[in-house]
């Protein structure tokens, strides 16, 4: 009953905002006007269209606002005026009180407030979906950011994802096409990701691992983490001193290089990702700020680490082969990875693919960069996916919803960005890393512990084998299974010995193969 009842309140909202004629514009029926007007009573439609749904999404609650924080970025796919309105949702969301916040940070560590703090602003700096931001000062003068959970907020998510995780069940279970999708595998991911941002401790360790990563590579700056003042309902952290990327004409007047600014932000993106499998997955521009600050001036500044995504090596690898292989044009190359991966049943054709992938990518190749929309292009080969019973990948939903997320950003900095002549060389790189000597030489290095543990126990097993009896008695099990355990390890160590010989040809031979592709 307790979801019957949400249900109801989500029809309710969407009929009390007018969401009903902004989705049905074409819908003309006179009775269906007049019976939502009955239904909702005080319904007006007064306010423009983009300020109704941020209002609606605000109602609904945390879930819903997140997705129009996701929505807020694709400004190519939306009109102008709801995509601006739907920005607001990144760090305007109405705050709860300041005294509120207060009172559940002491709660958390258990002592008055001014036994931590110097200062404490009560007007917070910024409030989103899940938490609240205000600036403090700790007792010894370090500026700090402390993030506060809105209180209450884990009774009305788990309503939410139950709710989603019911739809998912019926979807699968009453359509065919829907179950393609893996609904339930792909809410079973959001509610993981959603009650990890619940945990204010686990977004601290992300953003701790984060700023690891990416300390080398002199682009972007994470905040530190005050360890000693993290909760999992309160964190706090190093204040970051920035200006919004959304603030572009700020930034110009600051003499930052925009276009820089877009590159930088591309191979961010793909470092994450290619090479730590580690990558920020809430990449929208209330998280994101720019530096001015002359030591770091012109850097990105990464906040919030409540979604973070991961990929394993053969993600990793699938997805860059497919990367060159989509930008080569080499689409049956495409098909057979897909093939490869398992994401087509065994018996797909090959040709049909193929022919269907170049008839959805090759009309954009011709175009200018800033008029192709990969989401457009994204939704396209979903569509043509149908055919050959293509399987979403539930474990790469977030990397799909970050991609469109950055290339929303790169196209508001730069709409003349080449992302392709900014990533390929990167992607070639890691792909010449991963199958060349360097490849070679780090996975002998992963492999030495293994190898130091077998290796002082050949001098051991060479003189038992020198030591044994030239005719032991047959009736002996215990000789019996000893000898044939010596010839299991002789045969092990001549396999391994013959292997590492194999190793080393076969990636002389890929060296090769890949200096080839790639000239």
């Amino acid at each position: 009953m307790r979801h019957l009842a949400r249900v109801v309140f989500i029809g309710f909202t969407v009929l009390r905002f007018g969401l009903d004629e902004l989705a049905l514009s074409g819908f003309r029926r006179r009775w269906a006007s007049v019976l939502a007007r009955v239904l909702t009573v005080g319904r007006r439609l007064d306010a423009p269209r983009g300020v109704r749904l941020r209002l609606a999404l605000e109602r609904l609650g945390p879930i819903f606002v997140k997705f129009g924080q996701v929505l807020s970025t694709r400004r190519d796919l939306l009109p102008l005026d709801v995509a601006e309105e739907l920005a607001l949702l990144q760090d305007r969301v109405p705050p709860f009180p300041g005294q509120q916040a207060m009172a559940l940070i002491e709660r958390a560590f258990g002592r008055p407030l001014d036994q931590v703090f110097e200062h404490f602003d009560v007007e917070p700096v910024a409030s989103a979906s899940i938490a609240q931001v205000h600036f403090a000062r700790l007792i010894g003068g370090r500026e700090v950011a402390v993030k506060v959970l809105r209180p209450n907020m884990l009774p009305v998510i788990e309503d939410d994802l139950a709710l989603l995780h019911k739809m998912a069940r019926w979807v699968e279970r009453f359509s065919a096409d829907g179950r393609r999708l893996k609904p339930r595998e792909v809410v079973a991911e959001f509610d993981i990701y959603l009650h990890d941002e619940l945990d204010l401790v686990r977004e601290a360790a992300n953003a701790a691992q984060l700023r690891r990563n990416m300390q080398d590579l002199q682009l972007v700056l994470v905040p530190e983490m005050v360890w000693d003042l993290c909760t999992p309902t309160v964190l706090v952290m190093e204040r970051m001193y920035g200006v919004p990327i959304s603030q572009m004409q700020r930034l110009r007047e600051a003499g930052v290089d925009i276009k820089k600014l877009a590159r930088d932000g591309v191979t961010i993106f793909f470092t994450q990702v290619f090479r730590d499998g580690f990558f920020h997955a809430d990449m929208h521009p209330g998280n994101i700020q720019v530096s001015l600050a002359p030591e770091t001036f012109g850097r990105y500044i990464a906040l919030d680490f409540g979604i973070i995504g991961t990929l394993t090596e053969f993600d990793k690898e699938y997805l860059a082969q497919n990367f060159i292989a989509f930008f080569r044009r080499d689409y049956k190359r495409v098909a057979e990875l897909h093939l490869e991966s398992g994401w087509v049943p065994p018996g797909t054709r090959i040709d049909a693919l193929e022919s269907a992938v170049r008839a959805v990518c090759e009309p954009h190749f011709d175009r200018p960069l800033k008029d192709i929309s990969l989401g457009q292009v994204l939704l396209r080969l979903f569509q043509t996916s149908r055919r050959f019973n293509v399987e979403i990948q539930p474990q790469l939903v977030l990397l799909q919803k970050t991609l469109l997320n950055v290339e929303g950003l790169g196209r508001q900095l730069d709409p003349d960005l080449d992302l392709w002549n900014t990533a390929k060389p990167f992607l070639e790189r890691w792909m010449n890393e991963q199958v060349g000597w360097r490849g070679l030489l780090e996975r002998l290095k992963q492999e030495a512990p293994r190898y130091a543990q077998l290796l002082p126990e050949l001098p051991r097993l060479v003189h038992q084998r020198l030591q044994q009896p030239a005719m032991p008695d047959p009736a002996t099990p215990a000789l019996l299974a000893l000898l044939a355990e010596q010839r299991r390890t002789n045969r092990l160590l001549q396999g391994l010995l013959w292997g590492m010989v194999g190793f080393l040809a076969g990636g002389v031979l890929v060296q090769l193969y890949w200096r080839l592709q790639l000239g």
